[in-house]
Formats: structure tokens, C-alpha cells, sequence
């Protein structure tokens, strides 16, 4: 038997070692399209059942005070992908910015831009970069083509924000046909065809159509939920059946990743793009819903998972948004981020528990215009709009409102008035002041555009 020098056995051993220690982990963004805060059961549900969703949470570290970025989907969704604040893109909203009766508008919204410009170095073309297989599957919402922004595998994205229809045909949606008939479970069974079959890291950016209009039910899961209490605003049967549903193959995904033996290996990041549909569902104690800037427009259920990295069975009361996303994906993907302009934080010292402060300002920009659904049940601050022209910042407790059309300021403290009920920026103009001077430089720093022009159609109703 030929010997084998033990220089040799060194060079392999250390080779192996450096190569176990290199490894790096699988990536899944699980961003859920107008799931509310409390639309879950791990956020304290009593009406929605998530057993999935819910087991996946107690993997690793949630956030009670997760934030989108923006209280719609497109602009949300570029947040996200590009790792900075919408300023820096222009996606505003889902174009038009003028949505809602021009007679209603004191201001002209600033232009939204409706694609968001290839120029941005986004998050897949990122780690595509760097040796990841990248695969989109459901909502895009951002161009035609996903294809073209750094994914290998388009799973039904295109422009459009939601499907015609859930059953087939789907009309607008555009999907490899399978054993499935149901849109959500058609998405879930293509992604699982990516996971079963890719032989190196990936990253899976899972965003499914579900929950979002029209409401379509599995009429199967109805009956069980038109048999339970409505709580709290949550008691919509058909709506109830769409969240299960979507838990049911979330729980799919997890038993393939189990299957492979990959979940150890697998970041997986849990959120939604924007606040639940008010009407729909509710987030008591929460105000409004999608579309506002109030929390219920904007505060999501929010997780990280990585086994040996992050504790399950954990929780953080820092503020965060999807903003942050991006860095922390580099930063456990071993990928240096330093040439990228990111206006998120890397949160791997939260994950990790070495730091347990960590205050930073949020800033929210919506220089446009959505009309309300129902002027007779809604928690805006008018009925005729779910968003007037503004900008949002909070730091620490504290949450302020601005307004262009009138210069309007609300200022909330969130530890004690989470409804965001009680305006106190009378009776504290120094905290206002303060918060207001930290949004008009953020203004300045960005180059966000104010509106300002006058709307010679608007008609004062006073």
C-alpha cells in the first residue's frame, strides 16, 4: 500500500478545514405581500392559524418593531431590493402618484417613477456576483423581467402587482404549469422544483402574490375559519383561508429544505412588503392600514434564521426595516459591501446579541397621493386619502408626521400611545423640533424631492 506523504495529508486537511469554514449559507427572503402585523399567530393572533409560520419564528430572532420601508408594495419592494431609501430611485408608489380625485389634491405629487432603473446594483446581481444562483418566485412588480436584474430563474414575476385570478387561467401571470391549480401552491411547487435540484448556494427571494387581492378563497379551509370568533377586526373566512394556505406552503418549503438537509445552512429572513389591507384585516391596537404611514400602513411580522449564528426562541425590540435586509445578507454571505451605497444597517451585532442598543433615525418619504378605499371605514387622518404628501421619522420612541399641503405636524409617543391617538406636539415642541430638524437634513442628504407647486383643480371644501 503506497504511502501517502504526510505533507500531502497536512495540504488536504488544511484545505478541507478552510473549505468547511468557507462555507457560506443559503439565502431565503420570504417577503409575503400585504400581510398585516398581526396576521400571524406568532405576532398574537387569535383568529389566523400560521403553525408554520410560527414554528419557523421560534428558529431564530423576531422583531417586534419590524418596519417596512414603505406602506405599498412597488416602492417597498425597491426598498428592498436595491438596500435604499426611495429618494434615491423615485419609486414612490404604484404609479400614478395622483391617484384619488384631482379636485381633493392641494399639491401636485411628485412624478413616480413606475421601473426601477437597471442602473441600481441590486441585491441578486449582488450575490449572483458572487457565486449565488439566484432564483425569483411570485410578485416582482418592479419591470417586465426579472431576468434582467440579476435572477437565473424567473417563477411567475413580471410588472403587474397582483393576479387577475388565483385559479387558471391567470391571465396576467405567467407560470410553468404543474400539478397545481391554485396560484400560491403553483409558485410554492416550482420554487421546491429550484431548491431540490440546485447544487450550489442560492438565493431564493420567495414573494408570493398571496396574500393580496382579490380575494380569492380555498374553499376547502373556509368552513374551519367561519366557525371561529372574529377577534379583534380579523374575521374575514375567505381572507382567513388565503393566510392558511400560504402557511401550509410555507411549510413545504421547510420540509424540503429539511429533506436536503439545507435549513441548518439557510438564512432565511420572514417579512411583508407593506401593511394589511384595512377592511380586509385589522392590527388593533394599530392605526389604518396599507398605504398609510400610520404603524398598521407599515409595522410587519419580522424574523431572521441561521442556525449557530441566531438564538432561537428569540426576540428584539429594535426598530428595524427591510432596509437593513441587504447588509446583513452580505454580511453573513461573506461579501464586502463597502463599495455599495446602503442606507440599511448590517443588524448581525442584534442577531448575535453583542449589542443590545442600537438607535439610528427611520425615515419614510411619500410625496404622493392614494385615495382611500371606504370614506366611511377607514383610520386615516382624512377619509379621501390613505396617504396625503408627507415624510415619517422615528427615533427611539418617538414618531413624527409632517405634511406638505399645510406644513401639519403629528408627534406620537409609541411606548405609551402605539394607536398613535394622542398628538403631542403641542404639548412637546422641543421633541418635535428636534425630530423635524433630523427629517430636514435626512431631506437634504438625499436629495428628496418636496412638492410644493399648487393644484389650480384643487377645490377647498372648507
Amino acid at each position: 500500500m503506497r504511502k501517502i506523504p504526510l505533507y500531502i495529508l497536512v495540504l488536504i486537511s488544511v484545505a478541507c478545514a478552510t473549505k468547511k469554514e468557507n462555507v457560506v449559507p443559503n439565502i431565503i427572503i420570504i417577503n409575503v405581500d400585504d400581510m398585516g402585523w398581526k396576521d400571524v399567530g406568532f405576532m398574537g393572533s387569535k383568529y389566523y392559524e400560521t403553525p408554520n409560520i410560527d414554528y419557523l419564528s421560534s428558529l431564530g430572532m423576531v422583531f417586534t418593531n419590524g418596519y417596512a420601508s414603505a406602506s405599498n408594495c412597488a416602492p417597498s419592494r425597491a426598498n428592498l431590493m436595491t438596500g435604499q431609501w426611495a429618494p434615491r430611485h423615485g419609486v414612490y408608489t404604484v404609479s400614478p402618484s395622483t391617484r384619488g380625485k384631482s379636485e381633493d389634491r392641494k399639491i401636485i405629487p411628485i412624478k413616480n417613477t413606475h421601473t426601477l432603473s437597471p442602473e441600481h446594483h441590486i441585491l441578486p446581481e449582488v450575490l449572483h456576483e458572487n457565486g449565488y444562483i439566484t432564483c425569483h418566485a411570485g410578485k416582482w412588480h418592479l419591470s417586465d423581467n426579472p431576468l434582467e436584474y440579476g435572477f437565473d430563474v424567473n417563477i411567475a414575476g413580471g410588472h403587474n402587482g397582483l393576479p387577475r385570478s388565483y385559479y387558471p387561467p391567470y391571465k396576467n401571470v405567467k407560470i410553468e404549469k404543474g400539478n397545481s391549480q391554485y396560484l400560491t401552491d403553483l409558485v410554492m411547487e416550482n420554487a421546491l422544483k429550484f431548491v431540490d435540484t440546485v447544487q450550489k448556494p442560492f438565493y431564493l427571494n420567495y414573494s408570493p402574490y398571496a396574500v393580496h387581492v382579490p380575494i380569492m378563497p380555498i374553499d376547502s379551509i373556509v368552513p374551519k375559519y367561519e366557525k371561529k370568533t372574529p377577534w379583534q377586526g380579523q374575521g374575514n373566512a375567505e381572507y382567513a383561508s388565503m393566510v392558511d394556505n400560504l402557511d401550509r406552503n410555507i411549510g413545504l418549503l421547510i420540509n424540503k429544505l429539511k429533506e436536503r438537509s439545507l435549513l441548518e445552512n439557510t438564512l432565511i429572513v420572514f417579512t411583508s412588503d407593506n401593511g394589511g389591507l384595512y377592511g380586509i384585516t385589522k392590527q388593533k391596537p394599530l392605526r389604518a392600514g396599507k398605504g398609510s404611514y400610520y404603524e398598521g400602513g407599515i409595522r410587519e411580522p419580522f424574523f431572521f434564521v441561521l442556525n449557530s449564528k441566531i438564538q432561537p426562541n428569540t426576540k428584539s425590540e429594535i426598530p428595524i426595516t427591510n432596509l437593513d435586509i441587504f447588509p446583513t445578507v452580505l454580511q453573513y454571505a461573506g461579501i464586502d459591501a463597502s463599495s455599495l451605497q446602503l442606507d440599511g444597517n448590517n443588524l448581525s451585532p442584534v442577531l448575535e446579541k453583542e449589542v443590545e442598543v442600537f438607535e439610528r433615525p427611520l425615515f419614510w418619504h411619500f410625496p404622493i397621493y392614494l385615495q382611500a378605499y371606504n370614506v366611511n371605514d377607514n383610520e386615516n387622518r382624512d377619509p379621501l386619502f390613505r396617504t396625503r404628501p408627507g415624510s415619517v421619522v422615528r427615533k427611539g420612541d418617538w414618531k413624527l408626521h409632517y405634511y406638505f399641503e399645510d406644513n401639519a405636524i403629528e408627534l406620537y409617543n409609541l411606548s405609551e400611545d402605539i394607536g398613535e391617538r394622542n398628538n403631542l406636539s403641542e404639548v412637546n415642541p422641543e421633541k418635535a423640533t428636534e425630530l423635524l430638524t433630523l427629517l430636514k437634513q435626512w431631506w437634504k442628504d438625499t436629495n428628496a424631492p418636496i412638492p410644493t407647486t399648487k393644484n389650480p383643480e384643487y377645490i377647498s371644501k372648507l
